[in-house]
């Protein structure tokens, strides 16, 4: 769940999701707890607030967030507290619209707002300062990561990334970097995120480890800063846009969608439901499971990995949702997927999979190989076609020669799949096996089913004897 912090006049957590890699915090000071960024299922900062028995006084924003939902209105409606965006922020339901600069007391402690533009407009840090008015701790939202910053590419408005870069230049001058250097950061997002290039592998930081580590504060001008935070910025999540104008314009509540999403189908129920053309059949076993059977059309997207993420980049917001999960695991498929905005599901297969099969339903698999088998086949297999559907950086850094690249963001497209045809052998991989098993239930479903996974993915075939390994140098420089 993240870290702790105890202070005699303030207490810190960290709630870090991983599949997300986002953080939300908890803090309280005398009877008085405030929530930074919260993710949009609130129970535990409830039980939280429960357990210590204090009042959520506020709901900080520290912008609107694109790579997930947020609990703002939920969190709201539950506690009374007022939901705080600072500056130039335009919302569609009621918020305080903080000045640059006001303080919000809590308890012993008071919140000051920096208003921070850069990622986005509206985008503002949250100070604390302790009883005697010494900064402590600056939760820096997506304008400042763990030896990286937030891109400037997300929600310009009229402006151009450069611009944005500008201003998040002017931000970090003025209002981080001055700080006292014992000031803990507290960023909204770690290691995985597309909400910066690369992010470093912890989720907190101080002003002055961040000084000396991060790329973007190190001594330079504003226009080598532009291009340095500008450059290699990839394509990001397709769902962005869709979270953040969730985020602006507001929602349904998350007990509608779990009272939807857990409505129990029976066999013949289900066998409807799915008939319908605009419905996506979603299987939320882990990748394993799936492999050894699945409803034909069903696409995987496991839990053990990126969930939330994947179904963001690779279904559709307009279609229904109807699940298949492991028993016990349904409400969490809803909540997962209501957290970046998710809101049509329909119900789940009730008893799971293994009620599909002991009804003697039609089911598909897909053929797990080794990475030795696949040594063994490529000198003798003609029709053979390795596809690797890692990121375009990952397979230029090292790939099977003659690989065909199909970055597992661009099968959501059906034409990405025209130079797949069944007279070939295919071979699937990505980094570790997560990625690829999505992508054989992409393709199964466009018809493609001469296809065999290998387990492990690039981590067991570049140490594989006898498969040639080449790189991609012109991507890399």
């Amino acid at each position: 769940m993240g870290i702790i912090q105890k202070r005699q006049d303030m207490f810190i957590k960290q709630l870090y999701t991983g599949c997300l890699s986002e953080a939300a915090y908890y803090i309280d000071s005398d009877g008085e707890a405030a929530i930074i960024d919260p993710l949009r299922d609130i129970d535990s900062y409830l039980q939280l607030a429960k357990e210590r028995n204090t009042t959520i006084k506020y709901i900080f924003e520290t912008h609107f967030h694109a790579d997930f939902v947020s609990g703002h209105l939920d969190l709201s409606k539950a506690t009374g507290a007022p939901i705080i965006y600072g500056p130039r922020t335009e919302t569609q339901f009621p918020i305080h619209l903080a000045k640059d600069g006001e303080i919000f007391r809590l308890g012993d402690c008071t919140i000051e707002v920096l208003h921070t533009p850069g990622h986005t407009l509206e985008s503002s840090c949250y100070l604390v300062k302790e009883a005697g008015g010494k900064p402590h701790a600056i939760f820096t939202g997506d304008t400042l990561f763990v030896g990286d910053v937030g891109r400037p590419d997300l929600s310009s408005g009229n402006l151009t990334k450069e611009e944005l870069a500008g201003m998040l230049y002017d931000s970090l001058h003025s209002k981080i970097m001055p700080l006292p250097e014992d000031v803990v950061i507290y960023p909204a997002h770690g290691p995985g995120s597309s909400c910066g290039k690369n992010l470093g592998p912890n989720t907190y930081s101080t002003v002055k480890d961040e000084k000396e580590g991060n790329y973007a504060l190190k001594d330079q001008t504003k226009e080598e800063f532009i291009k340095a935070v500008t450059d290699g910025l990839g394509a990001p999540p397709s769902y962005f846009p869709i979270n953040a104008r969730i985020n602006k314009e507001g929602y349904e509540s998350l007990d509608e969608v779990l009272q939807n999403g857990l409505t129990p189908l029976d066999i013949s129920a289900f066998k409807k439901m799915i008939a319908a053309e605009d419905v996506i059949l979603l299987d939320t076993r882990q990748a394993p499971l799936f492999t050894q059977g699945f409803i034909p059309g069903a696409i995987s997207i496991g839990l053990d990995g990126r969930f939330a993420e994947w179904a963001g980049s690779l279904l559709s917001f307009e279609k229904a949702i109807v699940l298949v999960a492991t028993e016990g695991e349904e409400k969490e498929s809803v909540v997962r997927l209501a957290r970046v905005g998710f809101d049509k599901i329909k119900g789940y297969l009730k008893g799971g999979f293994p009620a599909w099969q002991k009804a003697g339903e039609p089911i598909d698999m897909i053929i797990d190989v080794e990475a030795d088998e696949l040594a063994m086949d490529i000198p003798f297999d003609e029709k053979l076609m390795v596809v690797d559907v890692r990121r375009e950086t990952e397979f230029a850094d090292g790939h099977v020669k003659g690989a065909l690249n199909l970055p597992l963001n661009d099968l959501v497209d059906p034409g990405s799949m025209t130079d797949l045809e069944e007279q070939f052998n295919i071979y699937l991989h990505c980094g570790g096996g997560y990625r690829s098993i999505i992508a054989a239930s992409l393709l199964k479903r466009q018809g493609i089913h001469n296809l065999r996974n290998v387990v492990g993915g690039w981590g067991k075939i570049k140490d594989q004897k006898g498969i040639e390994i080449e790189k991609e140098n012109s991507v890399l420089n």
